[in-house]
């Protein structure tokens, strides 16, 4: 059995700015809701997140505050690069802040080959030593990590799932079907949630689940329960908001929503920058129809 076992839905958390610094404030509030919503684990300092874009004394002070805030269920952070070395040190250091376990993608850029992303995270997971979750998200990275390699690299003991954002689903049922125990298959993409976990996915790190975490957990926990016609609801009231939150680049929708109800500003670091009125106006409507008070509306 591996060290940490994760299912249900995981937050992918935004990062908030307001006035060009990190709205540590703001980001709080946000940690807050989702706890109250039951959230099962979180993922702060991935895509979502613009981590690329943070110092880091940054990275390190969201990371301190996710763990302060949420005592008693898993923080997965993300850390991963494209360059081993870079991957090791920034791990290492967020290891002193008590994250669960660690959110690695496959190396970007560089197109390595299968074997390369093997010996890749083969080479992360023997030196950090705590868990690792693997990151497969070909239309950001320019390569997939194919099913054959996520499983060997599913038999090393501290390698314990990944988040599979593919889009391929008989990518994706393979690995599940031939998972060793133990080893949790993500959905990374929310539209996806349903048909992954209805045929033996663990859960999703969601990004729908920053405007609307407790009907993601309602979602994740009537397909982990079997109640497939409660699922199938949720996930038909919830499809406008999975479609919405990739109108434009992710996170500029999802911010967006938030901004328009009133919960952070929209607010972005280059080469991110707010999205059109019409995204805007999207997601405000979006969460309106969901029952969020949108008491805001962009000047």
């Amino acid at each position: 059995m591996k060290s940490l076992v994760l299912s249900g839905c995981g937050t992918a958390l935004v990062t908030p700015f307001r006035n060009g610094e990190v709205d540590y404030a703001a980001f709080s509030r946000l940690l807050d809701r989702q706890v109250a919503a039951g959230i099962h684990f979180l993922v702060p300092l991935g895509t979502t997140g613009e981590t690329p874009c943070l110092e880091e004394e940054e990275r390190i002070k969201i990371l301190m505050l996710a763990r302060e805030k949420c005592p008693d269920r898993p923080v997965i952070v993300g850390g991963g690069t494209n360059s081993l070395v870079q991957t090791i040190r920034s791990l290492q250091l967020l290891a002193q802040y008590g994250p669960d376990a660690f959110l690695v993608v496959v190396p970007y850029y560089n197109k390595p080959t299968q074997e390369g992303i093997y010996e890749y995270f083969k080479a992360v997971a023997e030196e950090v030593g705590k868990p690792v979750v693997m990151y497969n998200v070909p239309s950001r990275t320019g390569v997939n990590m194919t099913a054959e390699t996520a499983l060997r690299l599913a038999e090393i003991e501290n390698i314990v799932a990944v988040k599979e954002a593919s889009g391929n689903y008989a990518q994706i049922s393979e690995i599940i079907r031939c998972a060793p125990e133990g080893f949790s298959v993500l959905s990374g993409n929310d539209d996806e949630t349903l048909p992954l976990m209805a045929t033996g996915a663990s859960g999703v790190v969601s990004v729908a689940s920053n405007i609307a975490p407790e009907l993601m957990v309602r979602l994740t926990e009537s397909l982990l329960s079997g109640n497939l016609a409660e699922a199938r609801e949720l996930h038909h009231r919830l499809t406008p908001l999975f479609r919405n939150c990739f109108i434009e680049s992710n996170p500029v929708p999802v911010k967006a929503g938030l901004a328009a109800m009133g919960l952070i500003a929209e607010e972005f670091r280059l080469p991110l920058v707010p999205g059109t009125r019409k995204t805007f106006e999207t997601m405000r409507r979006t969460a309106e129809e969901l029952g969020f008070p949108v008491p805001d509306s962009r000047d």
